[in-house]
């Protein structure tokens, strides 16, 4: 089963922080990962439990999977994903 991809606003500021070739090679793995099995990628705890974390290099995707699709909600560097705040 093929999961749909969807962005919160939140992310396209995260990658306006991104090189541009950097940008689109995180984008292209989240799109050839998580449509196809986002259930293999570790959960969260504390806070940010029910939520999965994508690790890509130094950066964390941190997404919510809802049905048949899968909510990207941050894009950011692993020492800054799981502050609050911009």
């Amino acid at each position: 089963m093929a999961y749909k991809i969807t962005y919160k606003n939140s992310v396209s500021r995260d990658l306006k922080k991104f090189v541009k070739r950097e940008a689109e090679r995180i984008l292209d793995q989240i799109e050839q990962q998580l449509s196809l099995d986002p259930e293999s990628f570790p959960e969260l705890k504390g806070k940010f439990a029910g939520l999965r974390k994508m690790r890509l290099g130094d950066y964390r995707v941190v997404f919510a999977i809802l049905e048949d699709e899968v909510l990207v909600l941050r894009i950011r560097h692993r020492k800054e994903v799981y502050r609050g705040g911009r």
